[in-house]
């Protein structure tokens, strides 16, 4: 699927597919923002800059922060991989929850907040501009403030208490300090305005995929609302799951591994996905925000891969661990659909070649293929064209039945449409079975560490004798990263998260 990038700023974000027309915009940086948006045209492209640092979740500023390997590395199925401890530390700190204040992945801090600025900047200034229709002026707002959720989502995860704002600041550009919880809050109140807003499409159109839509919104939710187990709003995050279902906009794509082909994208089972393309991609090392492909799957690659297998030779990062691919019952599609043992079907890579942490297992849904930069007209490295899959039918369905079960509901139905799907034996049905269950769906997909923590269940299984690299146990304590300290040594009123 051909892709369309658009440009702000002179950085760029994908929105929509389908077509390869570029639109570029310059913007005269001397020229006020209240006196810029005076078209329908300039306030699009002020939402589309929201949008941009969404491709960013992979790679910026000579550190690799990918939205999906951040958290897994923290779990028990994916490991940090790589040359060795030195390569990517603050992956491996992160691996070993060693985290410091200073040697972290604070530039996922860095995106976050460029997110929100650029999405409050919309909201600030879409209902001046003249002559523009009030059914659009609502859809930008709605979409401006799920993009704004979505960061602070990640922020909230990552750090618990951050600076929180929604209206942009003004000099010394300090913002207060909220407690987890108040900015839990504060996005789940948003986001519920949008909801009543009634805007948005459940999916979005053809030539459009990747703009917010009430599904993605609706996941976004539930995803908070379990997170901070607020018991409160089970059912309403409930209802939106059904809703969903109910749409029938959404299906389970029969053969699973073909969700993670670049002819998948954008499938029946797809919610919401980033966007990445290869053709005409210009993304390179001293240029990594401009639009193009994305650096994940070279980075989570096979080392040593020959050409006849179909195949990038990688860097060998994200390495997933051997007890992963056992836990499969051998009908499961999901293991050999969602992982490869490279050395049982191709000419073996000498144990000698392998990285550190290697296992010989890979993450075959979003590892390098040969035909994966196609088109692109910089550096191959930076420019695949797989997409993140962020939200997947498959977790509204897991979403419903783990709500269900937490409301007093049978939810069986749900899960079990996604066991039927991958071929899977199991047959519990409490919310243990269901976190089970997501972990074999949803390995390398970013899921696994939070299901964990929300559940009760990581102080006991993240202990260091699971593990057979960690010397480290994770506790409560670990549940935030410490506040990079640049940001600390900026604002006299942050204060540290506990045990920092």
């Amino acid at each position: 699927m051909k892709k369309i990038f658009f440009a702000f700023s002179a950085l760029a974000v994908l929105l929509s597919a389908c077509t390869k027309d570029f639109v570029t915009v310059k913007h005269n940086g001397s020229e006020p923002l209240e006196e810029y948006f005076v078209s329908e045209e300039r306030i699009h492209q002020s939402l589309v800059a929201a949008y941009d640092a969404l491709q960013w979740l992979d790679y910026f500023d000579q550190y690799c922060n990918a939205l999906t390997l951040t958290p897994d590395v923290m779990a028990d199925d994916i490991y940090a991989g790589g040359s060795n401890e030195g390569d990517q530390p603050s992956i491996v700190k992160t691996h070993y929850y060693t985290l410091t204040s200073t040697e972290q992945l604070d530039r996922i801090w860095t995106i976050c907040y460029s997110g929100i600025n650029r999405s409050c900047i919309v909201l600030e200034h879409v209902d001046a501009v003249p002559g523009m229709a009030e059914e659009t002026k609502q859809l930008y707002k709605a979409e401006a403030t799920v993009l704004r959720a979505f960061y602070y989502n990640l922020l909230w995860k990552y750090w618990g208490n951050v600076p929180y704002y929604d209206v942009n600041l003004g000099a010394p550009y300090f913002a207060p300090q909220f407690t987890a919880d108040e900015v839990y809050t504060k996005c789940v109140e948003h986001l519920e305005e949008v909801f009543a807003m009634d805007v948005l499409p459940m999916k979005a159109a053809a030539g459009q995929e990747g703009r917010v839509t009430a599904a993605m919104a609706y996941m976004l939710y539930a995803e908070m609302v379990m997170y901070q187990n607020d018991t409160e709003r089970y059912d309403e995050a409930l209802g939106y799951m059904e809703d969903i279902i109910a749409s029938k906009q959404y299906a389970l794509v029969p053969d699973f591994a073909s969700i993670w082909l670049e002819s998948g994208e954008w499938g029946a089972e797809s919610v919401w996905e980033i966007n990445y393309t290869s053709e005409g991609a210009a993304r390179d090392w001293g240029t990594p925000l401009v639009a193009g492909g994305t650096v994940y799957p070279m980075l989570i690659g096979i080392p040593g891969a020959t050409e006849a297998s179909g195949f990038s030779d990688g860097w060998g990062f994200g390495p997933v661990a051997k007890h992963a691919y056992e836990m499969y019952n051998d009908g499961d599609q999901r293991r050999d659909g969602g992982i490869i043992c490279y050395n049982d079907i191709f000419d073996p890579i000498p144990q000698d070649k392998w990285r550190w942490q290697g296992t010989g297992y890979y993450l075959l849904k979003y590892v390098a293929r040969r035909n994966g930069t196609h088109g692109q007209i910089a550096s191959a490295d930076m420019n695949h064209c797989n997409n993140v899959r962020v939200y997947r039918y498959a977790e509204t369905l897991l979403n419903a039945a783990e709500l269900s079960v937490l409301t007093g509901k049978d939810g069986s139905r749900y899960l079990q449409e996604v066991r039927q799907r991958a071929g899977c034996t199991d047959t519990g049905t409490d919310q243990a079975a269901i976190i089970a269950e997501r972990r074999k769906e949803f390995l390398g997909e970013g899921k696994r560490y939070w299901d964990l923590v929300r559940s009760g269940l990581a102080e006991q299984t993240l202990k260091a004798a699971n593990h057979e690299w960690r010397t480290v146990d994770w506790n409560p304590g670990k549940k935030y990263w410490p506040l990079p300290q640049a940001e600390v040594d900026k604002d006299p009123n942050l204060v540290q998260n506990v045990g920092y």
